[in-house]
């Protein structure tokens, strides 16, 4: 069974949208007399459902209200949970929630003082964390632009974001417009453009190509683990963990969070599949082979930070502050 994370929020089921298909829009308040937790645009949620499954989805109102949106495409494969979701929560029922928490932050302020212009792009239901994202750069006064590709009828939110946004939503409706040309999207942005995405893994990898061939800066959150690559160290490798002293030894078919578990050393965790980032761990020394789905290329670099349900060493010791 996947642990949630600590901060858990029990909320009630208040609305339940179906009017886009094969999406549910569910409207949560936090119980009579109990206020929501503070977040910022790009912040995601786990859902603890009945059967021990915790799943992430995407914050998709407005930071301060009351009220948290979550949007929930039904999924022919029910392995991520969205059967439970879309058929069996109904309103008035109690949920309990853990976060929120963000690996996909938007900076509308250091945009602002650099004057780069923002392109959020979002496929399907990855509409849902630019929903905030694209209300805070209009609040900030950004240079945005926000496109949405999906199929006809199955876009959620749609009605709003055509209000709200007017003609710096650009729409690719596939049965109307095929695919947004990503190419030309990203290929005539101004130098500095800061790119925003989330939908599918193919359309991110897609706009990620895109991005890297322009130049172009680009922050992504994945809710699809990336394909795994051999291990850099295809041995057994020791983990000193410098706040329990203990060294374990982590073998090539298990991960270092299995281990350290195994040894009385409690990890928060919940994917397993390096795209929560709940059990994201501080290294301390060592060199570090990431195979996790959140981290950039710079965040890589530094390594002073690893998640460990997935990533694994790159040499024959490493330290954690665990």
């Amino acid at each position: 069974m996947n642990r949630p994370i600590a901060s858990d929020v029990d909320v009630i089921v208040t609305h339940r949208d179906t009017s886009t298909e094969g999406v549910v829009v569910f409207e949560l308040r936090a119980k009579e007399g109990e206020a929501l937790p503070d977040w910022t645009p790009g912040a995601h949620v786990d859902v603890l459902q009945p059967s021990g499954l915790v799943r992430q989805y995407s914050l998709a109102g407005q930071p301060g209200s009351d009220v948290w949106r979550l949007g929930v495409l039904r999924e022919a494969d029910a392995r991520g949970g969205s059967t439970w979701m879309c058929d069996s929560l109904q309103e008035g029922q109690a949920l309990r929630l853990a976060g929120p928490r963000t690996h996909f932050p938007f900076d509308a302020e250091g945009a602002a003082k650099l004057g780069a212009p923002v392109i959020l792009l979002a496929a399907g239901i990855g509409i849902t964390p630019l929903i905030p994202m694209a209300a805070e750069a209009a609040k900030a006064g950004l240079d945005y632009r926000l496109h949405y590709s999906g199929h006809e009828g199955r876009m959620a939110f749609l009605a709003e974001l055509e209000a709200a946004h007017g003609r710096r939503l650009t729409t690719h409706v596939s049965e109307r417009d095929g695919r947004a040309d990503l190419d030309a999207i990203l290929g005539s942005a101004e130098p500095g453009t800061r790119v925003y995405c989330c939908g599918p893994a193919r359309f991110i990898d897609a706009a990620e190509a895109a991005a890297a061939k322009a130049g172009l800066e680009f922050h992504t959150e994945r809710f699809e683990a990336e394909a795994l690559t051999p291990p850099i160290w295809p041995g057994p490798f020791d983990v000193e963990l410098a706040m329990s002293g203990l060294t374990v030894t982590v073998p090539p078919e298990r991960s270092i969070l299995d281990v350290v578990e195994e040894n009385g050393v409690f990890v928060l965790s919940s994917c397993h599949e390096g795209t929560c980032g709940t059990c994201e761990t501080p290294v301390l020394e060592g060199e570090l082979d990431h195979r996790d789905s959140i981290l950039t290329p710079q965040e890589r670099a530094r390594g002073d930070v690893m998640f460990i349900c997935v990533s694994r060493a790159a040499c024959p010791r490493i330290v954690l502050d665990l």
